[in-house]
């Protein structure tokens, strides 16, 4: 994983880099975002043209294409390293209105009302506005 800012409460969020990582953030909080990160990654990579005709070299860039194209997949974890909510940004995190962001807590819950605060400081390192009725897609 990947720090990307801290959050008040000794919060910290981080990006989700690999399928294994969204394994593990499935495992915890008992939500599907390691289908969505398999998805993701899959139509990232099917995307990607090689600047090499070498076979060996082929895949040298891959990794940073997929990591340009994709959603960012975030985890917000407590000091102690606990899960607390998992977040999907647009690519690059930059503003996309076509683009639906998901913020989930454990089990699909709704985590702005113990980590808004959380929330916002995500927002605000991205530039973007992540209120709860555009984010949270349980009401």
């Amino acid at each position: 994983m990947q720090y990307v800012c801290d959050a008040p409460g000794g919060k910290t969020w981080f990006r989700i880099e690999t399928e294994g990582e969204a394994a593990l953030e499935t495992d915890v909080m008992k939500h599907a975002v390691e289908k969505h990160f398999r998805q993701a990654w899959d139509a990232a990579t099917c995307g990607y043209q090689s600047s090499s005709s070498s076979f060996i070299e082929q895949n040298i860039g891959l990794k940073a294409h997929v990591q340009r194209v994709m959603p960012l997949f975030l985890t917000l974890r407590d000091a102690e390293g606990n899960a607390l909510a998992t977040a999907m940004l647009p690519p690059g995190g930059k503003p996309d209105p076509a683009f639906r962001i998901i913020i989930v807590g454990p089990e699909n819950r709704d985590p702005y009302p113990e980590h808004e605060g959380a929330i916002e400081a995500l927002g605000a390192h991205f530039g973007l506005t992540l209120d709860r009725a555009r984010c949270y897609p349980y009401r």
